[in-house]
């Protein structure tokens, strides 16, 4: 891997068999590499197919040495050392309609662009988010593609739910008949494992008639055990493979034209044609960051998870009734300055006071001036709630947040009327919500504007009663220092599956 331009070389020969074979190349096309690399496909196609007429673009410099150095002797290949997404002579190419045959590509991702690259390819791609630049890239090969030209590319998968990329699925869906995607972790791809995302191979078709596109049946392929199966996919179907057929007219009514894969059909129309969503019935917001939590954040023992690299908090100075202090948003004026946070972590249902921020006058006011911190969505500090941390790994969890603070690796959720918090506290920690927002989102990530799509289901009122009598006896139980009753939490998850119907 390249770091500085974020190229993930592809080696593996699977990947590379599978993409070109995807490719599906014949004799005198015209090829585009918009990010060459080490030449992986270039010497694939180059060792399979005769008399192909091959560009590459690269933008670092080493590699385009590399490059000319060998290839000098493969007429066939042109090489050019530039920026694919603002190089003036592919924007011409592209305007006219486009002029390759084939594009392949291992594009970049996942790294920071400087502002005054992002404000220029802004201005290039208005539609388009252009923080991750791998979209950018499919965007614009897709553009240099004659019609019925194909495209075979490996990247992260989250321009298939993110809500930044509904641009994109937009073009792509109208644009296009997207033939297969093929869905994998990121730990096939040798040297690469993204916490953010999985990854997959793309493989579609230009078209210019947009009922063609819209009719489209795509394919894609989940449950490969391993990335020697890739190379193999184009013989045989493994019974362990799911197969899934969306047709694109479907998907492009989904919920920003999101792919929503699930094995029960019902979840896609049910988050499709819910009358009523969490976003409907409560204020989903992300918490607060200090700027500083070498300074500022201090655990209550060093054994706590992750509390190694911190000051433990001097008990004397903790304060534990500062709700009942006027003005707290500007601080406490008292030695008894720090009080509790509510962060990050797979808890259900309550989280212990482990974690304790520095509150006094003068550290608020840091945290509303530093440009690093984050003195966000104030008006729902110590209000009471539910908190979903941003990131979980299989299973979204969801504790309560009662009347403390919560920092920015927190979703707060505040019901609009606090009769649904204990159903809401009894939701997320449930197997059907997890069901719902991974469909809605696949990724490890529980961002605030993922949430407000889920479906809210109303519970009959004896329902409510039944929720609300269990989660109690949880919390009080937790309280106690006693573990989670597990019978407790079965009838809770049998509830709310009955009311959601699934």
């Amino acid at each position: 891997m390249e770091e500085v331009y974020r190229s993930y070389y592809t080696k593996s020969d699977p990947i590379v068999r599978y993409m070109v074979q995807k490719l599906s190349v014949e004799s005198g096309m015209r090829i585009f590499e918009p990010c060459a690399g080490d030449g992986v496909f270039i010497d694939a196609l180059n060792s399979r197919i005769p008399n192909l007429s091959i560009d590459i673009y690269e933008l670092n410099p080493k590699a385009v040495e590399l490059s000319r150095g060998k290839y000098k002797s493969n007429t066939n290949v042109r090489i050019t050392q530039g920026d694919t997404l603002t190089s003036q002579e592919l924007i011409l190419f592209s305007s006219a309609g486009g002029i390759y045959d084939r594009i392949i590509a291992n594009p970049p991702y996942g790294g920071w662009l400087d502002y005054e690259r992002r404000k220029y390819l802004r201005k290039l791609y208005p539609l388009l988010y252009v923080k991750e630049t791998y979209t950018l890239f499919l965007y614009q090969c897709v553009q240099l593609l004659r019609d019925k030209g194909v495209l075979v590319f490996i990247i992260p998968d989250t321009f298939l739910n993110l809500h930044m990329h509904t641009k994109l699925r937009e073009y792509l869906l109208t644009n296009t008949k997207i033939r297969e995607i093929c869905l994998f972790p990121s730990s096939f791809f040798p040297g690469v494992n993204f916490g953010y995302s999985n990854l997959c191979i793309i493989t579609l078709e230009k078209c210019i008639n947009k009922n063609n596109c819209l009719n489209n049946e795509i394919r894609v392929i989940t449950g490969l055990k391993g990335v020697a199966e890739l190379g193999d996919l184009g013989d045989a179907i493994e019974e362990h493979h799911r197969i899934f057929m969306f047709k694109q007219s479907d998907i492009d009514q989904n919920i920003d034209h999101a792919l929503f894969i699930s094995n029960d059909p019902r979840i896609t129309y049910f988050i499709n044609h819910s009358s009523t969503r969490i976003g409907d019935i409560a204020d989903c917001v992300t918490g607060f960051y200090s700027g500083n939590d070498k300074k500022y954040l201090h655990p209550i023992s060093p054994e706590i998870k992750n509390a190694k690299k911190y000051e433990v908090v001097d008990r004397t100075l903790i304060c534990n009734d500062y709700t009942y202090k006027k003005n707290l948003l500007e601080g406490i004026k008292e030695p008894k300055h720090f009080i509790s946070i509510v962060k990050g972590g797979g808890i259900k249902y309550l989280k212990p006071d482990i974690w304790y921020i520095n509150w006094s006058v003068e550290a608020v006011k840091d945290y509303k001036t530093n440009k690093k911190a984050r003195f966000q969505n104030a008006q729902y500090y110590f209000k009471y709630g539910i908190g979903v941390p941003m990131v979980s790994s299989s299973q979204i969890t969801a504790a309560l947040i009662e009347n403390k603070l919560f920092d920015q690796s927190i979703v707060g959720i505040f019901p609009k009327d606090q009769k649904w918090v204990y159903y809401l506290l009894a939701f997320f920690n449930s197997p059907t919500c997890n069901k719902l927002i991974r469909t809605i989102n696949p990724s490890a990530n529980n961002p605030a504007n993922y949430i407000k799509k889920i479906p809210f289901v109303f519970p009959s009122d004896s329902d409510l009663k039944e929720i609300n009598k269990i989660v109690q006896e949880i919390i009080h139980a937790l309280k106690q220092g006693k573990e989670c009753p597990m019978n407790y939490e079965a009838a809770l998850n049998d509830l709310i599956g009955r009311i959601y119907g699934f």
